[in-house]
């Protein structure tokens, strides 16, 4: 077994790729292809840019402007990468050019310390000046000359061990002097913006145009009074349109700013007044001392105080993949980089944009958006619906216009409306303009432009309210992939736990301490011993307050519940520290699961091992007496020390285990002492504790819950198995009535050693993994994915994050999680607790059944409108719905109809379905049966009227030319009341009760409300503008309850069957069929 600080991982840039990775890059597109043959199909994760452009090349738009507003900036993306490599060339040359250019000018420590008659009464010695371009230049030696760390802590008024003052005024005055850790943000788009956006839809711009021709004409042929109704009115319906969908893209890009600030928003420990505590990192000033351990971000540029194996992964700034290890003869730290091994601590010497990571953030602060797959997928519905709309309104115009211009097209009295040769000019080319402004309408309506953008608008929802529920999204497809997911793999520790430990058993010197904390038995030298292990084998502190306080305690939950053990047996942490001194650190590390210490005090230098209990009882070839006398391990007292772990696991207990052993000074290696492999074999075990951690509560209920949703939830842990096995039995994980064995229960490392195919053929069956690597977690994704699963893993350590990118969905620890697990993964759970991650499945299903009910709802109306002026078009030359009322439908049907269906509230029902299949249709079998019961009884009704309406409705005694205005109007009446009734049955697609917590959605009863108020307004006040007139009581009452009927029809519909087969499959070539997960899954069985 290797000895030693072992090699730390490596993480990679993205943009770095080795030949291998390229070829195996070149074969996943190859397999892409295959799957994703559709332009409107793109990868869920990590899209490629050509696949991204090709969908915008397929997709047709009216609103370019608009529609790409969430979706990836191309351009931008290439501009970004063009920065960096500027930035970071920039930063090399002067480093490069600094010594040429400064040699020999000045005094040196003047040079960096500015301490002279001009700047000695300043608030510090030492100037920003002086200070950015020690920063820039990373040398070493001037660094020196300055009186290292310490000196440079001084000229801050800083110290080294208490960090600076934490009162506000001086940290007030630090941040006037050298800045704040912040860059400046670009300004945000302001409502006016949106506005301009709104406007260049193609289709309004032609409305617009036409209706300032119209305008023009009317005013000059029936003045002014009369003569701008037309023009004015086509005018107000689209400044409404604009000013409604400017005001809700507004809204929403509000809300994604604001969690794009939550992601910015990282959270680190800094030493202020001599106690470590959790703050911002927009709040740290030059002179913090902060702590650093593996997997953080170097939160601003500084210069290592200490640090023991400390490397860091400098790729973000340099763009090289390389690990750099820091020690005093390379002390400089620079932000922005990731600690990738060890841990020491810095002094903070530069923040925001005098830092070379804050001028990048500042050139590129502003987040260019994403495009999701239910996005892109629904671009290419919205294109194919457009296509049959457009072809439809030029259908409709070419009829039109041929009929008004043969003299087949009469006016309300029954005159025909264009006689060649006696018609005017003026005239003939305002009824060609009415014409055209109806068919460019119709197109208005049939393009559902907002159709991808409600995809924005309930991740925009969804987001925001997953905050509350406490979990942050990083990466938006992930709302919806999580909707989709199989299975989720979850860590123990934390997650399924309470993460607060105590240790509730202890086995020390061969005998189980009663109570656990009572070591009055041992003797003082076995207890000296077992207390500087835990003191120094630590990277926890313990903050004893002036006011005599209680401890406070920092660390992880593992090394607090050691560190308060510690305490109870007599422990001064800081005695104990100060009477020995660390020479070398084997820092703890997840794969060996074992961390060590080199110490030396007056008894000479001790070597102290703390892990896992079994692994570190493996290597130990003695053990400590009571009286203090070292023991041979006999094969009985390994067996009964082997006993004791296993009997503490199997009670749910995480059990850990310090060993020692003494070392010769003269053998210390005292030149390459970081590379010195710490001995580990031949160990003195001192004992045994166990710690407790409960269960969270809600665990059970919420695995039960994932269950019954078709989700399986496997538990990964480092821990014993006897220890996870216990814990997954009291999380419902694992039933207590099964079977229990192999490979339902197995160790990593023989799941490691199983072949490629064997391990496809276990992972289906495996349900607890403990005592795993992050490298046995990545091995369990990729079987999983090869076998079809979508998979979701929660992960919290640096050595996650490949398993957290592999994953489906990576789901980060928001408390116990390192900065590099959390940009690694897509979700970042909050409060680190399971039951949160089956709310964000919750909620992932909601988005995709939330844009399906509002698909369903926008279809009904475009077939219907679309079906009702084309068949009125044709055969009477003429149509029922004109270009304002179109206009009103479509305000209704998109903007309207998108805030109220896609921000509706998950339901318990989505939780008892099975996951929804990435290849399943958007449009399913049962959709298409609701929008077609609903679609044709409002055809049919509604052209019954239009050429039946009046004798239906008694008008025989009106004029000819208010009888068809009546009829018109409770046609347009009607037509809306249809839609505010289905509004409601678009709700619950499925299930036959489609009132059920209707009230609870204010949002959904607030728009209905508005719809309904504005349309009694429209009829009963606004008649001019819409070419309207007022209807009596009789008929509102007819047309709401023809609109009423909707209800009724919908809940008998629901019975009608429909086949499993999607209908999209009956009209595709057979060679072309992409089959579901489902047919997967049902051919797998057969």
């Amino acid at each position: 077994m290797a000895q030693g600080s072992s090699p730390p991982p490596e993480i990679r840039s993205p943009d770095d790729r080795t030949a291998a990775e390229d070829a195996e890059a070149e074969a996943e597109a190859e397999v892409e292809e295959e799957v994703f043959d559709d332009a409107f199909d793109i990868p869920h994760k990590n899209a490629p840019h050509d696949r991204l452009r090709r969908w915008r090349q397929a997709a047709l738009v009216l609103n370019a402007s608009r529609r790409f507003r969430y979706t990836l900036d191309l351009k931008k993306e290439e501009e970004k990468e063009i920065i960096r490599r500027k930035i970071r060339s920039h930063a090399q040359v002067i480093r490069a050019a600094f010594l040429f250019k400064e040699a020999g000018q000045i005094d040196i420590r003047e040079a960096y310390t500015g301490i002279n008659v001009a700047t000695a009464s300043r608030s510090f010695p030492i100037e920003l000046e002086k200070l950015n371009t020690l920063n820039r230049d990373h040398d070493n030696v001037l660094l020196q000359e300055i009186g290292g760390v310490r000196g440079l802590s001084d000229l801050l008024k800083s110290n080294l061990e208490k960090g600076v003052s934490p009162n506000e005024d001086e940290l007030l005055q630090r941040r006037n002097v050298y800045g704040s850790n912040t860059y400046p943000r670009k300004k945000r788009k302001n409502i006016l913006r949106f506005v301009f956006e709104a406007c260049q839809d193609l289709t309004l711009v032609i409305l617009m145009v036409a209706a300032a021709i119209s305008l023009t004409l009317g005013m000059t042929t029936e003045g002014v009074d009369e003569g701008w109704y037309d023009g004015g009115s086509i005018f107000l319906a689209v400044f409404l349109v604009i000013l409604v969908t400017a005001t809700s893209d507004y809204r929403q890009s509000l809300q994604f700013r604001h969690l794009n600030e939550e992601k910015q928003n990282i959270q680190v420990e800094v030493v202020r007044g001599g106690k470590r505590f959790g703050t911002s990192i927009f709040d740290l000033v030059v002179g913090d001392v902060v702590p650093l351990k593996i997997g953080d971000q170097v939160p601003a540029d500084g210069v290592l105080i200490s640090g023991h194996s400390l490397a860091i992964d400098e790729s973000s700034m340099t763009g090289e993949s390389k690990v750099v290890h820091k020690d005093q003869k390379a002390p400089f730290l620079m932000s922005g980089c990731k600690v990738a091994d060890g841990y020491g601590s810095m002094l903070v010497t530069g923040v925001g944009t005098n830092t070379e990571w804050g001028q990048l953030m500042a050139n590129l602060s502003e987040d260019n958006g994403e495009e999701t797959p239910l996005q892109v997928r629904l671009n290419g519905v919205a294109t194919f619906i457009g296509l049959v709309g457009l072809s439809v309104a030029g259908a409709v115009l070419v009829v039109l216009w041929i009929r008004y211009f043969t003299g087949h097209t009469e006016n309300p009295d029954g005159t025909t409306q264009f006689v060649a040769g006696t018609t005017g000019v003026k005239q003939g080319f305002m009824g060609a303009i009415r014409i055209l402004t109806i068919a460019v309408t119709i197109l208005v309506v049939a393009v559902p432009e907002g159709l991808p953008l409600a995809v924005t608008l309930t991740l925009a929802y969804s987001m925001k309210k997953m905050m509350r529920d406490k979990a942050l999204v990083r990466r938006l497809s992930s709302c919806e992939t999580m909707g989709s997911a199989t299975t989720i793999c979850s860590d123990k520790t934390g997650t399924l736990t309470l993460n607060k430990m105590t240790v509730v058993e202890a086995y020390f010197a061969g005998t189980k301490l009663d109570p656990c904390d009572d070591v009055s038995q041992m003797s003082d030298s076995a207890a000296s011993l077992i207390i500087e292990g835990i003191a120094q084998n630590t990277t926890g502190t313990v903050f004893l307050p002036e006011d005599g306080g209680a401890a406070e305690l920092t660390g992880s939950p593992t090394e607090k519940a050691i560190l308060s053990w510690g305490l109870k047996i007599g422990m001064d942490f800081h005695d104990v520290r100060t009477k020995s001194s660390v020479i070398h650190v084997f820092p703890f590390n997840s794969e060996k699961k074992r961390g060590a210490v080199a110490v030396q005090s007056d008894d000479g230098v001790h070597i102290h091992w703390k892990g896992a209990a079994e692994i570190v009882l493996s290597s130990c070839k003695s053990w400590l007496s009571v009286d203090g006398s070292v023991q041979s391990m006999s094969a009985e007292k390994h067996d009964e020390f082997k006993k004791s772990i296993e009997d503490m696991a199997t009670n749910s207990l995480r059990c850990v285990a310090f060993a020692y052993c003494s070392f010769d000074i003269e053998m210390i290696p005292e030149e390459d002492i970081a590379s010195w492999k710490l001995p580990e074999d031949d160990l003195t075990l001192l004992g045994i504790i166990g710690i407790k951690d409960p269960c969270r509560p809600g665990v059970r209920d919420a695995v039960r819950l994932c269950t019954t949703a078709g989700v399986k939830v496997r538990m990964v842990t480092g821990d014993n198995i006897e220890t996870a096995k216990a814990i997954a039995l009291e999380c419902g994980i694992l039933d207590a009535n099964s079977v229990i064995s192999e490979p339902v229960v197995i160790e990593g490392k023989v799941f490691r050693e199983m072949s490629e195919s064997a391990r496809g053929d276990a992972a289906d069956k495996i349900i607890v993994m403990g005592r795993s690597s992050p490298n046995d977690k990545l091995l369990l994704v990729q079987a999983l994915k090869r076998k079809g699963h979508v998979v979701a893993v929660t992960g919290d350590g640096t050595n996650d994050a490949p398993a957290l990118h592999e994953a489906d969905i990576g789901l980060s620890m928001g408390i116990s999680g390192t900065e590099v697990a959390k940009e690694s993964s897509d979700i970042i759970i909050l409060d680190d607790d399971f039951t949160s991650v089956v709310k964000v499945v919750r909620w992932g299903r909601s988005v995709y059944a939330n844009i399906q009910k509002f698909i369903q709802f926008q279809l009904t109306v475009n077939v219907a409108a679309l079906v009702i002026n084309v068949v009125a078009a044709v055969s009477s030359g003429d149509v029922p719905l004109n270009a304002v009322e179109l206009l009103w439908v479509n305000l209704i049907m998109d903007t309207l109809g998108a805030l109220a269906l896609a921000t509706e509230p998950p339901t318990d029902n989505l939780m008892k379905r099975n996951p929804v299949g990435r290849r399943e249709p958007l449009v399913t079998n049962i959709m298409w049966r609701n929008l077609f019961v609903q679609a044709l009884y409002q055809v049919a009704i509604l052209l019954i009227f239009d050429f039946a309406g009046v004798r239906i409705l008694r008008l025989q005694n009106e004029s000819r030319s208010d009888a068809e205005k009546i009829t018109n109007t409770f046609i347009f009446n009607t037509f809306v009341f249809c839609q505010i009734f289905n509004e409601f049955n678009a709700r619950k697609p499925e299930e036959k009760n489609v009132f059920k917590g209707v009230t609870k959605n204010h949002l959904f009863m607030g728009i209905i409300g508005i719809t309904t108020a504005f349309q009694i307004l429209i009829i009963q006040f606004l008649g001019k503008f819409f070419k309207i007139v007022r209807l009596d009581w009789r008929l509102w009452l007819v047309s709401v309850a023809i609109g009423l009927v909707s209800w009724p029809l919908a809940y008998l519909g629901k019975f009608i069957p429909v086949p499993v087969r999607p209908f999209q499959d009956y009209f595709k070539p057979r060679c072309c069929r992409k089959p579901s997960r489902r047919d997967e899954e049902e051919g797998g069985q057969t």
